[in-house]
C-alpha cells in the first residue's frame, strides 16, 4: 500500500479492506478548479493543519459542498514540501485516536498544490504570485506559531533579515514575513483585490500580531518609496484587507512510532519520519486526538471558503475572544503548560501518564476549576466547564495520545503570560476576589524557575525545550543547586518582575515572595518537587 495517487487507485481495494477512508471527489477536476480559481491557501503545512483544516476540507469536497481544494506553502523549512508533500502527491494519512481506544484511518487528499516561499525561486515564488494576484482567493492563513510573527529578537532588537527586507523592499525579501507582504502588494498591485489574512496560530488576538507585522512592512516600504504609498491604505481598509481574530484547540502530537507500527502493520510503505536539517521532524502521517475546535472572526472582504459547514464556527470578534481567552488563559493551555514544566521535572514523557499521578490531576484541577473558572467570561458558543470537564476527563489522560511534556514546554517564557498572567490580572479587576486567593498559579511560576535549572527531580541533567528566552532567563537560577542550604533568592527579583514574560510585575504584584518560597522548596534537594506536590495536594 503506498501513499501516492497511483498507489490510492491500484489499492483501493486494500485501503478499504484495512478500514480507511479515502477521498470520494472527482480528484483531477478537483486540482483543475483549484489551480484556476484558488480560494484558500495555507502557510505552515505542518501537522495541525493536515490534521484539521485540511480534513475539514476534504469532507466538504466530498460531501460536494465545494469543488476547490486547499493550497499549502511553507516558508520556514523547504524540505517539508520536497519531502513529504510532494513525494506523496500531497497526501497524507490521519490517525485520529479516540479516547476509547479506537483509531479512525484517514488518507486526507484535499491538498492539490504544495509550494516552496523562496523568493530566489522564480518558478516557485512566480506560483505564488498568480495565486495572490487571483481574484478569486479568498483567504490565506497561517499556522507558524506565536514567535513567526516576530520582528524583534528576544531582547527587543530587530531581526537582520526584517531590517535587510525594509531597506530592500518587496523585490526580493528574506524573511518570512517580508515574503508575506510582497505577496500582499502583488495582490495590490493586480488591481488593490480583497482578501483575508487570517491567522489561526494557537496565541492570543493573533490577528493582531499577523497585521502588526504586515503593517510595518507597509509602513517601512510606502515610507521609503520602496511600494506604492496607497499600499499602506489598502492594509488598513478593512473592505480590502482584514486580519480575523481565531482560535484553535486541537492537539496534533509528534508522529508516534506506535502509530507508525500499526499503519506499517496494516501493509503501509515509504512511512519513515524524516529529520530536517532544520531539525524539523516530520512523517506521512499525522496522529491527533478527536476533538477540535476553530472559531474566526466573521471578517472576510472577498467571501469565504464554506467551513461553516464542515463544523468551523464564524462569529463576531468578541466572542472570538471570549472563545479563546477561555481556552488559552483557562482551561486548557495554563493546564497543559503546569504538565509540561512539572513532567520534565519528574520524568515523565507522556502527557496522558501524568494524569495517572494524583497530584498532578489535583494540580492541573486546582488551577482550572478553582483558581481559572472564576474569571471565565462564558462565550456562549461553548460552556467552560463542559470544555475544562472534556480536558480534565478525556481529552489530556487520552492513552493513545503521544503527546509529551517535552513538546509541549517549548517556548514557555512566550506562553506563561497568556496562560496565567490573564487570571491573575482578571483577580487584580475583580472587587470580589483578591490575588493572594492565588496558590497555584505562584507553584507553576516556581516550577517554571526549577525547571530552568535543568536538573530533574533525581538530580539528572535533561535537555530543556527550545525557547527563545533561555539565554535571558537561565542565569537568574545559574546559581543555584539542589540542597537543604538557605538561599538568598533576591537575584531572582529582576526576573520576576519582568512583566514580559509573567504578564504582571511579581513584585510590584507581592507574589514574588510566594514564589520564591515555593522555588526554594522545589530546589531544597534530591525528591523535593515530588515532596512539595505532595504537602499541597495529597
Amino acid at each position: 500500500m503506498k501513499l501516492t495517487l497511483e498507489g490510492i487507485r491500484e489499492g483501493k481495494s486494500e485501503y478499504l479492506a484495512k478500514g480507511y477512508r479515502l477521498p470520494e471527489f472527482d480528484y483531477e477536476k478537483v486540482k483543475k478548479n483549484t489551480h484556476e480559481r484558488p480560494t484558500w491557501i495555507h502557510f505552515g503545512a505542518g501537522n495541525i493543519f493536515r490534521a484539521f483544516q485540511a480534513n475539514v476540507m476534504q469532507n466538504l469536497l466530498n460531501q460536494g459542498i465545494t469543488d476547490v481544494g486547499l493550497i499549502a506553502a511553507e516558508g520556514y523549512d523547504y524540505e517539508i514540501i520536497e519531502k513529504s508533500n510532494r513525494p506523496h502527491d500531497n497526501l497524507s494519512l490521519l490517525a485520529t485516536l479516540k479516547a476509547a481506544g479506537t483509531v479512525e484511518k484517514t488518507v486526507v487528499g484535499s491538498i492539490m498544490e504544495s509550494l516552496i516561499l523562496d523568493s530566489g525561486n522564480d518558478i516557485e515564488y512566480g506560483r505564488l504570485k498568480e495565486i495572490f494576484q487571483n481574484p478569486s482567493l479568498q483567504m490565506a492563513s497561517f499556522t507558524i506559531t506565536e514567535k513567526g510573527y516576530s520582528l524583534v529578537d528576544g531582547k527587543g532588537e530587530l531581526l537582520p533579515s526584517i531590517a535587510q527586507d525594509y531597506e530592500n523592499g518587496p523585490e526580493k525579501p528574506c524573511s518570512y514575513l517580508g515574503k508575506v507582504v510582497s505577496l500582499l502588494y502583488a495582490r495590490f498591485q493586480a488591481g488593490e483585490l480583497p482578501i483575508a489574512m487570517v491567522s489561526m496560530d494557537n496565541c492570543s488576538h493573533n490577528g493582531d500580531k499577523l497585521y502588526a507585522a504586515v503593517n510595518a512592512f507597509a509602513e517601512k516600504w510606502t515610507e521609503k518609496g520602496l511600494a506604492d504609498k496607497k499600499f499602506l491604505a489598502y492594509v488598513n481598509d478593512k473592505t480590502k484587507v482584514s486580519f480575523p481574530w481565531s482560535m484553535i484547540d486541537k492537539i496534533t502530537p509528534r508522529p508516534d512510532a506506535k502509530v507508525e507500527k500499526m499503519l506499517l502493520d496494516d501493509g503501509m510503505e515509504n512511512l519513515e519520519p524524516v529529520i530536517t536539517s532544520k531539525n524539523t521532524y516530520i512523517a506521512p502521517f499525522v496522529n491527533a486526538e478527536e476533538c477540535e475546535y476553530l472559531v474566526i472572526e466573521d471578517a472576510f472582504p472577498n467571501g469565504k471558503p464554506p467551513i461553516d459547514k464542515g463544523g468551523i464556527i464564524f462569529t463576531d470578534r468578541e466572542t472570538v475572544d471570549k472563545v479563546e481567552k477561555m481556552k488559552v488563559c483557562t482551561c486548557l493551555n495554563p493546564l497543559h503548560t503546569t504538565l509540561a514544566i512539572y513532567g520534565c521535572l519528574l520524568g515523565y514523557t507522556l502527557i496522558a501518564d501524568e494524569m495517572k499521578n494524583p497530584l498532578l490531576k489535583k494540580f492541573v484541577e486546582t488551577i482550572g476549576y478553582v483558581e481559572g473558572l472564576p474569571v471565565v467570561v462564558d462565550p456562549g458558543i461553548i460552556a467552560p466547564k463542559d470544555f475544562i470537564d472534556a480536558v480534565v476527563n478525556v481529552r489530556i489522560p487520552n492513552p493513545f495520545m503521544p503527546d509529551t511534556p517535552q513538546r509541549i514546554a517549548t517556548d514557555t517564557s512566550q506562553k506563561l503570560a497568556i496562560r496565567f498572567g490573564e487570571t491573575v490580572k482578571a483577580y487584580q479587576k475583580r472587587a470580589d476576589l483578591s490575588v493572594c486567593d492565588l496558590k497555584f498559579i505562584p507553584l507553576v511560576f516556581a516550577g517554571w524557575l526549577r525547571y530552568l535549572m535543568a536538573v530533574d527531580d533525581q538530580g539528572n541533567a535533561f535537555t530543556l525545550s527550545p525557547d527563545p528566552l533561555l539565554d535571558v532567563a537561565t542565569p537568574y537560577v545559574a546559581g543555584f543547586e539542589l540542597s537543604g542550604k538557605e538561599k538568598d533568592l533576591s537575584c531572582l527579583d529582576e526576573l520576576l518582575s519582568n512583566e514580559k514574560i509573567f504578564g504582571v510585575d511579581l513584585i510590584k504584584l507581592g507574589m514574588s515572595d510566594l514564589v520564591k518560597k515555593y522555588f526554594a522548596e522545589l530546589s531544597a534537594g534530591i525528591g523535593a518537587v515530588e515532596k512539595t506536590l505532595r504537602n499541597y495536594f495529597a
